[in-house]
């Protein structure tokens, strides 16, 4: 006779130090997932490893690595496309800079760029062939709500010109990667926090207490909220937004922009002839 073995769920997070990113840690594992946690400090995970063994009981596998960096990159994409189990994917790391573009130096805005958008887009291409051919999983992006902060340039907001750049490419990137998901049993999602209590405001010389209490959100909340939106089906999760129609709206003027610039025609205004 013979016996079958329940196989917990697995779940990979990266920027799991601290911050958004150990919260999921911790949530996924007080929800039963095993989990490997990705960051580049090994004493931060080391620690947040053996509290959720001895918490949750569950398997917990630290894997350090800088995903600014190839060769780490790579070790990271290999554990999860050999993961049969990976239920969950969330690409959480990220840093700001808080500073004008000509100002940041190329090397920063480089290694920005690399973990906001090419470390995302390459695990995200790691997982998506074993969770396809299993029918299901999940991929949670984490972008912020600067990603829709373009109109209202830099006067009342941190200059972000690389950052928030980073955080549209994910918008973007993850809306149009669930349409060409259909029907495959997989979903993604697009987290955008506002501000949100953790450490990343002192790495970023920011502080939080320039900002009223009530507009700062727990990242236990932010958590929650993810979480919620995933399993409404929601492709871009706003946490702190209560009108979800202004979300749909902005959308349909988008789609109205494209579709009504797509004529081939130089609008008047660009016309030279008197």
């Amino acid at each position: 006779m013979s016996t079958q073995i329940d196989i917990r769920p697995h779940a990979l997070v990266t920027g799991a130090s601290s911050g958004i990113g150990a919260v999921f840690a911790e949530r996924l594992a007080h929800d039963g997932y095993d989990v490997n946690i990705v960051a580049r400090r090994r004493d931060r995970l080391e620690a947040l490893a053996e509290n959720l063994q001895t918490s949750h009981q569950v398997n917990v596998e630290v894997i350090v690595a800088d995903l600014s960096k190839p060769d780490d990159l790579r070790v990271v994409e290999k554990r999860i496309a050999e993961n049969t189990a990976l239920e969950l994917l969330v690409n959480n790391a990220g840093f700001g800079d808080n500073m004008a573009f000509v100002q940041l130096d190329p090397d920063k805005a480089e290694e920005l760029i690399n973990v906001q958008v090419l470390a995302v887009a390459r695990l995200t291409r790691a997982a998506l062939p074993g969770m396809i051919a299993r029918g299901h999983g999940s991929i949670i992006n984490v972008s912020s709500d600067l990603a829709f902060s373009g109109p209202m340039g830099s006067s009342q907001l941190p200059k972000r010109a690389t950052y928030a750049g980073t955080k549209a490419f994910i918008v973007t990137f993850t809306q149009l990667l669930q349409s060409e998901l259909e029907g495959t049993g997989v979903r993604v999602q697009v987290l955008c926090p506002g501000l949100v209590r953790t450490e990343l405001h002192e790495l970023v010389d920011m502080d939080p207490s320039r900002f009223p209490p009530q507009i700062m959100m727990k990242a236990e909340d932010l958590v929650g909220a993810s979480l919620a939106g995933l399993k409404l089906g929601e492709v871009i999760c706003i946490p702190a937004l209560e009108d979800a129609d202004l979300l749909k709206q902005l959308q349909e003027d988008e789609r109205r922009l494209f579709e009504t610039s797509a004529t081939g025609k130089v609008a008047t205004r660009y016309s030279t002839e008197k």
